[in-house]
């Protein structure tokens, strides 16, 4: 471990002492398209002026999602130096995030300028928002014939969650990526074995939204680059294994201002014993309006529905199925872990951190505005083997079963099309919803082993 542990930078002019006195040969300018893959170019540091100013240009209809076709201008990332983060493993190289824009102006189809919009809506309103997101992935290889196993086939028990053991035989691995969040100035406090066999999650501090998401980013990219060097894969996907545990990536959310946490209130003053405000209570309304909606951004890959499953409990699933909030009982859609924050458990591995973001804090902010009350509670029940009769008479709502129903919610929300902007062309609702619902009909289009096990000689 370093003496001192990074800084991130205030100004370029940080940047470029930072760039001096560590020998910084290369800056990767990044961006993120609207699965949240990175794409970057490789920039001499000798040219951080000109990046600055001009932003690094590529074609952005070979990048990925990023509403454009090949008939379109070249898109310019534009670098944010509060994101330089060097990438410590790597010496002599850093990473910028970047805002995508086209023609001098911001494009609206960017996933971070549209974060960054809606941050200023809650600033608008009084308000920072603040997020702790926890990442899962699993440590797997591929086999031969392109499957894969996982990476310690040792990791067999039939509950393996904080396995010391499990731990310790990837302690070389899981304490590298540790010491590097430390160094980062990110503030790990906590690395485990999650509740699947070859599953891992990594803590780190909660910070402003838009630093989180920059730093999930970044964080889902080391940890995979690191895992690869020794010959294995990380994995976000939400559910690589049928029989396993999926990958969440949940959010802690609070609103805060001037320095102090709204949601925060005494549980002596709670009528409701959470320690949580009428404010934060507002925000849960808010969240509990719009979940069937948003969910198509928190959870946007058919393989998320996989991890949403009615009736799982530990050893298949700890994802939530119901519309529903609760003090610190993990069968929650919205889980008040402690005073003065709630956790949303429908956000998986494969979110782009910024839509994810963007989607919830717009949802709770319509909360605050209309004062939703978000009812009561369901603290005491294990909804994981609640009936269809009690669901019914709680009032509890399913959430949606696949992606193509979340899309379709989706496009029918209003605050959310609202929170997601508008294009020159279409709303980004209507962008978004065309692209998962190809990709859901490139999955439903595919005949599975499983299907041909089944009705080959059936009938």
């Amino acid at each position: 471990m370093t003496d001192h542990n990074f800084t991130a930078p205030d100004s370029l002019e940080d940047v470029r002492t930072y760039i001096r006195e560590n020998d910084i040969e290369f800056l990767f300018a990044q961006f993120v398209d609207m699965h949240g893959k990175p794409n970057a170019k490789l920039v001499p540091a000798t040219h951080l002026d000109g990046l600055m100013e001009d932003g690094a240009g590529f074609a952005g209809f070979a990048a990925g999602e990023i509403g454009q076709g090949p008939h379109h201008p070249d898109l310019a990332a534009m670098p944010d130096v509060r994101s330089f983060t060097p990438l410590l493993w790597r010496p002599g190289v850093a990473r910028i995030a970047c805002d995508v824009h086209v023609e001098g102006e911001e494009w609206p189809y960017c996933p971070r300028t549209i974060l960054r919009r809606q941050l200023e809506r809650a600033r608008s309103m009084g308000f920072e928002f603040m997020v702790g997101a926890e990442l899962e992935y699993f440590l797997v290889r591929k086999r031969e014939d392109g499957s894969i196993e996982l990476a310690d086939q040792m990791d067999t028990l039939d509950q393996p969650c904080y396995d010391m053991r499990g731990l310790t035989r990837h302690l070389d691995f899981v304490s590298d990526v540790a010491r590097k969040i430390t160094e980062l100035g990110w503030g790990n406090y906590a690395t485990d074995h999650e509740d699947a066999n070859g599953q891992f999650e990594q803590n780190f501090e909660f910070a402003d939204a838009l630093t989180t998401c920059d730093r999930a980013i970044f964080f889902r990219y080391m940890v995979e680059s690191l895992a690869q060097e020794r010959g294995m894969i990380a994995t976000f996907m939400p559910k690589p294994f049928s029989h396993l545990t999926g990958n969440g990536c949940h959010f802690h959310m609070s609103l805060w201002r001037d320095g102090e946490n709204v949601f925060e209130a005494d549980p002596a003053d709670d009528p409701r014993g959470m320690g949580v405000s009428e404010t934060g209570y507002n925000f849960i309304g808010g969240l509990k309006a719009h979940a069937k909606a948003y969910i198509a951004v928190t959870a946007p890959t058919v393989t998320s529905y996989k991890r949403l499953v009615v009736g799982s409990r530990s050893g298949a699933s700890w994802a939530p199925v119901y519309v529903s909030y609760g003090y610190n009982n993990r069968t929650q859609m919205l889980r008040v872990p402690g005073p003065g924050r709630v956790e949303d458990r429908t956000i998986d591995g494969s979110c782009n951190p910024y839509l994810a973001a963007a989607v919830t804090l717009a949802a709770g902010l319509d909360g605050v505005e209309k004062g939703l009350d978000p009812g009561e509670p369901t603290t005491e029940l294990n909804l994981h083997e609640i009936s269809e009769e009690e669901r019914t008479k709680l009032g509890v709502e399913l959430l949606p079963a696949t992606l193509l129903d979340a899309t379709r919610e989706l496009e029918q929300d209003d605050v959310m099309r609202a929170a997601l902007g508008t294009t020159p062309r279409e709303d980004y609702v209507d962008y978004f919803v065309r692209v998962k619902q190809r990709e859901f009909q490139e999955w439903h289009d595919q005949v599975t082993q499983w299907e041909v096990d089944r009705y080959l000689q059936l009938f």
